[in-house]
């Protein structure tokens, strides 16, 4: 369940300094050293726009919210969403598995979702627990989210989460080595994290899309973790059904063609079911990894060995 804006205020901190904030009036958050940020429609604004994507001048003018159009489906638009992308079965599977690793704690597991402007496909079971507690940013305000920030600078102590969930978001940021680097930071030691993250898909969200990782470079980028499990969330059916969209949009110079196309080929990814694990990384639409923090990292030798693929 998600935790309110206002519970989740004592938890959050200055982006730069690390120090504690603290209301001052309605509308804004200082540190003692007096760095003051903003309250947008009670949801604080913690960014360090000087390393940031983000200016702070459309920030502010749009009271936060998103900078490119972001759809709502509903009706049929919304049964042809989920038609052409169905939720993956691995990640019900490691959703499943995570809340089992957090049932076992034994109390109220404290979890954090970057890049939780919406609740993300299959993450549901995770929203309704009544045992996990949700604390949420992205770098726009909606409903689901208490405070706005960039994962390169995350607003929140040190040790303070039993596990972070990112998913689809390390593409859209410039430097995501750094990103872990701060997941691990605000992970408690032997805490848990589930990332999706792209290979081969084309680009999306237009001017906020950056990188790509096969299976063997998104662990490698979790190298700080001990894996629990590592692979395709999305196997080469539906990369083809991805492909097919952006040829279409491309020869006809037209989104609505490659949706056509889209749809037309949906069952593609039905394929991926029929699919060995080892093919299906090779040429995966995205990958998956799930682990725990660890005190050392695997050396740039054990990735080679790590390899899992079919060549």
């Amino acid at each position: 369940m998600l935790v309110s804006s206002e519970d989740c205020l004592t938890i959050l901190r200055c982006p730069l300094s690390g120090e504690a904030l603290v209301r001052d009036g309605s509308d804004r958050l200082r540190t003692a050293s007096g760095r003051v940020y903003p309250v947008l429609r009670g949801k604080p604004v913690l960014v360090d726009f000087s390393d940031s994507v983000l200016s702070e001048e459309a920030v502010m003018a749009t009271k936060a919210h998103s900078q490119i159009a972001r759809k709502n489906y509903n009706g049929l638009t919304a049964r042809i969403k989920r038609l052409v992308s169905p939720e993956k079965k691995a990640t019900a599977r490691n959703v499943a598995r995570l809340i089992a690793d957090l049932e076992a704690l034994g109390r109220p597991a404290r979890l954090l979702v970057i890049g939780g402007g919406s609740v993300g496909q299959g993450m549901a079971p995770i929203y309704d627990h009544p045992g996990i507690e949700i604390y949420a940013f992205d770098i726009y305000d909606t409903p689901n989210v208490q405070f706005i920030a960039d994962g390169h600078h995350l607003p929140l102590p040190d040790d303070l989460f039993d596990a972070v969930i990112i998913q689809a978001v390390l593409e859209h940021v410039l430097q995501p080595a750094q990103v872990v680097a701060e997941i691990w930071r605000v992970l408690r030691p032997g805490g848990l994290v589930y990332a999706e993250t792209p290979f081969m898909q084309q680009v999306h969200e237009g001017p906020y899309d950056f990188t790509r990782f096969t299976e063997s470079g998104h662990r490698y980028l979790f190298r700080n973790f001990d894996v629990l499990a590592s692979g395709a969330s999305g196997g080469p059916g539906v990369q083809f059904m991805w492909s097919v969209d952006y040829l279409a949009r491309s020869v006809f110079r037209s989104r609505k063609a490659g949706k056509a196309a889209k749809l037309a080929f949906f069952w593609t990814q039905y394929l991926d079911r029929i699919i060995p694990p080892d093919y299906a990384q090779d040429a995966a639409s995205g990958v998956f990894f799930y682990g725990r923090k660890a005190d050392t990292p695997i050396s740039p030798r054990d990735i080679v060995a790590y390899y899992q693929g079919a060549q």
